[in-house]
């Protein structure tokens, strides 16, 4: 799993040459409902190895959380369970709000 800065997502989904990620969205639905990105898959942490079979195992996923910690741990099981292309978003929405999108809440 590879860690990714907020601004370069932001260049990732601006660049129509390349295939749009999975934005995998592990927070908590009250979170989901204070701040949230664009085109997610919200599935939160704990529904994750439930729900895993839902993702496609070849497409690049991002996964979002509110400050990166979870979204980690997400990220190395869906690993661990075969996934290749995983990417964790370092910083978590926060980051994405404070750097990218100021129309995101912070929180």
């Amino acid at each position: 799993m590879q860690n990714l800065s907020v601004t370069d997502l932001a260049a990732w989904l601006a660049d129509s040459s390349r295939p749009a990620p999975v934005l995998l969205d592990v927070r908590e639905p009250w979170e989901l409902q204070t701040a949230k990105m664009a085109n997610i898959v919200a599935i939160p942490m704990r529904d994750i190895p439930a729900r895993s079979e839902e993702l496609d195992d070849e497409a690049p996923i991002v996964c979002i959380c509110h400050h990166g910690a979870r979204s980690a741990q997400v990220g190395m099981f869906l690993e661990s369970r075969g996934f290749t292309h995983v990417y964790n978003l370092y910083g978590g929405i926060d980051a994405w709000s404070r750097q990218v999108d100021p129309g995101v809440p912070v929180y």
